[in-house]
């Protein structure tokens, strides 16, 4: 297992953990702490698709090109191979302990844990919105992002 690692799961990896990925990264490299990060979804229905473009134009208001992330499925390997595997949202955090196998190393969460004063909050699924729930799920992203970093600078 990699101790500095880090997997963002929803459902379909073209929102919300692309995001969340994003900006892990960009705060892990302006704090200057190295990590594995990497997204994916519960389900594989987008696997190979690009992020959806509301999210690629959200990223890029912060400065972050996600033009070339794909969408893939969870694996059993990621139970392993990760140290944390954070949740977007209640029912991912469900599927994933039904899914992790019996040898998994990983320690899953719901992403807004991270955050005092947001535990047991999910982050906004924008999917079927327009633009600001995209800025929304950005801040919640981002928060927990710098949070993230604190903890394993700490």
């Amino acid at each position: 297992m990699i101790q500095r690692s880090v997997l963002f799961v929803c459902l379909g990896n073209i929102c919300r953990s692309p995001l969340a990925e994003a900006a892990l990264r960009a705060e892990a490299v302006a704090q200057g702490l190295a990590l594995t990060i990497d997204s994916a979804g519960t389900s594989g229905v987008h696997a190979g698709e690009g992020a959806d473009p509301r999210a690629i134009a959200e990223a890029k208001r912060h400065g972050i090109d996600l033009t070339t992330h794909r969408a893939r499925a969870v694996s059993h390997d990621d139970f392993v191979h990760f140290g944390h595997i954070y949740a977007l949202d209640h029912k991912n955090l469900r599927d994933l302990r039904a899914m992790a196998p019996g040898r998994s190393s990983a320690k899953l969460g719901l992403l807004l844990d991270t955050v005092p004063l947001r535990i047991g909050q999910a982050v906004i699924d924008p999917y079927y919105g327009d633009a600001d729930g995209f800025a929304r799920a950005w801040d919640d992203v981002a928060i927990a992002a710098r949070h993230i970093v604190h903890r394993l600078m700490g």
